[in-house]
């Protein structure tokens, strides 16, 4: 036994190259996540529009346009919207823009009576200016 100073045993050396395994793990899940969500960005709403002979409705700057799809969802300027709110909206819609000019676009399968009730809904709330979006009768694709 001696006295003086004691050996230190000698600690790992410093590690000088990346960590790449969490880089790539987070790569991965932001790959996941826009796999997952491409889909839902282009998404579409298809509708089987009547066909008529008419001339096309000028396209107006700020219009609103209201979906009532087959299976009874109603979709306001892109946005899916419960119908027990869709009378709360308008309103909304109405106080914020009261010259504004909501379309109805329905399908064609869609039954008169929900037309009706939509567009009373939206006179209710104060938007006078109503339009029906249809199809011409020449086209073969559906819009939108």
């Amino acid at each position: 036994m001696s006295f003086g100073r004691f050996e230190r045993p000698r600690g790992e050396t410093p590690m000088s190259d990346i960590n790449m395994t969490p880089l790539i793990d987070v790569m991965l899940v932001l790959l996941v996540i826009l796999l997952l969500t491409a889909p839902l960005l282009g998404g579409r709403i298809a509708l089987r529009l009547p066909r008529v002979d008419a001339t096309p409705a000028p396209a107006a700057p700020g219009a609103l346009v209201l979906d009532l799809l087959r299976d009874g969802r109603i979709v306001l300027d892109g946005h899916e919207l419960p119908r027990q709110r869709l009378q709360q909206r308008l309103h909304a819609l109405a106080a914020a823009r009261p010259h504004a000019e909501l379309r109805i676009r329905a399908d064609a399968a869609v039954p008169y009576g929900e037309v009706a009730r939509v567009m009373a809904a939206a006179q209710a709330a104060g938007l006078s200016r109503l339009g029906l979006l249809t199809q011409p009768a020449a086209a073969s694709t559906p819009t939108r």
